[in-house]
């Protein structure tokens, strides 16, 4: 009889005990355990099990678990003599950043401190006695959710001197999902006020803590060391291209069939190999995102399950209010295909306006895309780059940002939906008065506030393009940018059905200097479709010309007239 596959468990007693589906994965302890490293920060996308292995990691080790070893019978790490004496041996402090996502940094600070004020709480017992003397008991009795700064900053390793006192043995520290307030932080626009809050916190609990035993720290992304790690020079940092722990998290191909036998579904290996593979840790190739492969087991047909997961928020910014040139990169990964960059794993967020390669560094530390290839880029002087061939993961994950996409447009769904029929039907007249409704309902959400939409507008029209691109799937193929002709055309849709159009679109902005009116922009570029003939390449695929149908898009700030 299979397992139970109930979803959301990240507690590792309670998956134990209601005989959950569980991939062992408790040789990390030992990994992890021999490795040595004092303060070791472990990077992977949300939902790879990354809050299952904390709360593995704090059941073998916690003194509150001691004698618990039914949790681990029949496991990896119980097979091993040497590492059951070490079950139940130290105190733990495990706590999570998971909910941390306010929108201000006074109710972030506080979101923080109301945690640590929590765990505080759960170790009152420290209070009984003459362990801690009075001016100890008022600093133990001062945190709180209102605590000043540098009563939190020194919060955790205070309470790791009491527990280290407590008990005899230095503390061993669980942080999950460290970099969620930093992600927010970034999001919502108090970045540098989130980084000095959580840079003293990290230099009195991880650097200058002689209670500290050892540390773990996990992430979505490995944020500069010029930020909030500027002190801890012995930060072990394991991202998704490190060999340690390339298999403890995640789900191997092996053990995804493995599960599907199991289930009854041998059959559909294909299918979830389609859907789910594409991950790649270290060297260790065909890893899958276990949230998803769960679901599956659950419901027993694909879907994207990933969607309904949170930081969606940070790469939908990006992508929205990125450049025409990033947007082009983006139709061309949704299509398919791949893109080649330079890329820095050490994620600088105060460069992600600025520097495209960023961006992409963060995409594949959040999982959306992987690594296709490398090579290395030599220069004169002797100087080398290596630069990356990227694609997007798999199926789920082009499901995922195509609805991300969709969503752009939710606010004027209904007229942009009408807009796209207007357009197959060749209705300017329908399509003026749509697209005039959806830019005047969107426009400003493509608008970075560094670079105003109005003096950028390719950022929405080539959003728009996107847009585009995800509601005719399967009907048209979309390029944009492409050489045809004597030029390169802004868009054109190519018909997968013999019975459909083909149609050039090409956008232009007013000039007040050169043109009247925007009638006068309109002409100007149907005149460019037609002297650049951008119908060359549709011609020389055999559509006829009486089938091709272009249409020049004038704007003028939020106004915007087709003909």
């Amino acid at each position: 009889m299979p397992r139970k596959t109930g979803l959301g468990h990240q507690d590792f007693e309670t998956v134990r005990l209601t005989n959950n589906f569980y991939v062992d994965k408790t040789d990390f302890i030992r990994e992890w355990w021999e490795s040595n490293d004092l303060v070791t920060l472990i990077t992977r996308p949300r939902r790879f099990g990354k809050t299952l292995n904390m709360s593995m990691l704090e059941k073998f080790f916690s003194v509150k678990y001691a004698g618990r070893g039914e949790l681990f019978e029949g496991l990896s790490i119980w097979r091993q003599e040497e590492y059951r004496s070490l079950q139940g041996t130290y105190p733990v402090m495990f706590l999570s950043f998971a909910a941390v996502k306010e929108t201000t940094f006074e109710q972030v600070r506080k979101s923080i401190c109301r945690i640590i004020e929590q765990f505080y709480n759960q170790c009152d017992f420290l209070l009984e006695g003459d362990l801690l003397n009075e001016n100890e008991k008022r600093s133990f009795q001062n945190i709180s959710a209102d605590m000043e700064d540098s009563d939190a900053a020194a919060s955790l390793q205070m309470l790791s001197e009491f527990l280290s006192r407590y008990y005899g043995k230095r503390v061993i520290i669980l942080l999950d999902e460290y970099d969620t307030p930093m992600q927010e932080a970034y999001v919502n626009g108090y970045w540098e006020e989130m980084v000095s809050f959580i840079r003293a916190l990290f230099n009195a609990t991880f650097k200058t803590n002689p209670s500290l035993e050892r540390a773990i720290l996990t992430g979505i992304t490995r944020i500069s060391k010029e930020s909030i790690f500027s002190d801890l020079n012995h930060l072990k940092v394991v991202t998704t291209t490190s060999e340690q722990y390339e298999d403890c998290f995640g789900f191997t191909e092996e053990e995804v069939f493995s599960a599907l036998d199991e289930f009854g579904l041998s059959d559909r290996k294909k299918e979830v190999k389609t859907w789910y593979d594409g991950f790649t840790f270290g060297d260790k190739k065909d890893i899958y995102n276990p949230w998803s492969v769960i679901n599956y087991l659950a419901e027993r047909k694909p879907g994207a399950y990933w969607a309904n997961t949170s930081s969606n928020s940070l790469i939908g910014k990006l992508v929205q209010e990125g450049t025409r040139n990033m947007k082009e990169s983006f139709e061309s990964l949704l299509q398919g295909g791949s893109i080649r960059t330079l890329m820095d794993e050490q994620i600088v967020f105060s460069m992600l306006e600025q520097e495209e390669d960023a961006v992409w560094s963060l995409f594949v530390a959040s999982g959306y895309m992987k690594v296709k290839d490398t090579r290395v880029r030599a220069y004169e002087t002797g100087e080398w780059e290596r630069e990356y061939e990227l694609e997007l993961t798999n199926l789920e994950v082009r499901m995922v940002l195509r609805r991300m996409i969709r969503n752009w447009f939710a606010r004027a769904k209904a007229d942009y939906n009408d807009f796209v029929k207007a357009l197959l039907l060749g209705d300017v007249e329908a399509m003026n008065e749509y697209m005039n409704r959806v830019a005047m309902e969107t426009f400003s959400s493509f608008d970075t506030g560094k670079h105003p939409a109005k003096s950028e507008p390719e950022r929405f029209y080539h959003g728009f393009v996107l847009g585009l691109m995800v509601e005719l799937t399967g009907r048209y193929a979309l390029t944009s940018n492409r050489e045809s002709g004597f030029g390169r055309y802004d868009v054109m849709l190519e018909p997968l059905q013999e019975d459909e159009d083909a149609i050039i679109l090409e956008f232009k902005v007013f000039q007040p200097k050169r043109e009247q009116d925007l009638q006068d922009t309109v002409k100007a570029a149907l005149a460019q479709i037609q002297e650049k003939n951008y119908a060359a390449g549709l011609l020389a695929k055999g559509i006829p010309q009486e089938r091709i149908r272009s249409y020049g898009f004038a704007f003028q700030g939020k106004t915007v007239l087709i003909g």
